[in-house]
């Protein structure tokens, strides 16, 4: 999940070409510190598009952002009036996102959790369950997470879902055991029982992302966003 600082993109892109490891290694926490020390900075360190267009006009509450990488969403969220839990698997990560936060006079409002989603899950109830490219290698049990993730959203609340629904316009798809879901997929995974959730969001969006050689390139992303009714 690398990128370049200057070309900001999700938090979830390709494994590194520098080693080989095993698809259990790529889910796992020694991974993902090697992955972020390889660099002093991995990602472009602005948040995510989809939350910017989709939290701006949200009243603060408490929020949850999972997969937080670098802090760049939480952080975003945080300067917002949200006092924010982030979480990730990486403790390099999370050491970052702490520091980001604090220079961005934060650190008050952020709260960062070490958690392997599938094996662990912050406590409590959030007014905002943020899950942007929660993307991994390996058997990585996404559907259940976001399950958890539902469960996590305070009556009133909202979970946001973004992920990839395609490989990257310069990149073959060449691997058919990798599925993209749809949004109606994702919707269908979330188990959400009938009527307690209204559906504000479930679509496709191309968005330009810059291709590692430095030429402009296309991506398709999906976004889902529900509300808990009260």
């Amino acid at each position: 999940m690398p990128q370049h600082p200057q070309h900001p993109a999700p938090r979830s892109e390709s494994a590194p070409a520098s080693r080989t490891a095993s698809p259990s290694e790529f889910a796992g926490e020694e991974f993902w510190d090697s992955r972020y020390r390889e660099s002093d900075r991995i990602w472009s360190g602005d948040a995510n598009a989809v939350l910017v267009r989709e939290a701006a006009d949200l009243a603060p509450g408490r929020a949850l952002d999972l997969g937080c990488g670098e802090g760049a969403d939480a952080v975003w969220l945080a300067r917002r009036g949200w006092r924010v839990t982030g979480t990730d698997i990486s403790g390099v990560a999370l050491e970052r996102a702490a520091g980001h936060a604090a220079d961005a006079g934060v650190a008050d409002r952020t709260d960062w959790q070490r958690h392997d989603l599938a094996a662990s899950f912050p406590a409590g109830e959030f007014d905002l369950v943020s899950a942007c490219f929660l993307h991994s290698f390996g058997d990585f049990p996404r559907e259940r997470i976001l399950r958890a993730a539902a469960s996590a959203v305070a009556p009133g609340g909202i979970l946001l879902i973004a992920g990839h629904a395609a490989w990257p316009s310069w990149q073959q798809d060449d691997r058919p055991e990798v599925h993209f879901p749809t949004p109606e997929e994702v919707l269908a995974q979330l188990e959400l029982p009938e009527g307690g959730w209204e559906v504000l969001l479930a679509e496709e969006h191309e968005r330009a992302q810059t291709r590692p050689d430095g030429r402009p390139g296309t991506r398709t992303d999906n976004a889902v966003k529900v509300r808990r009714l009260p």
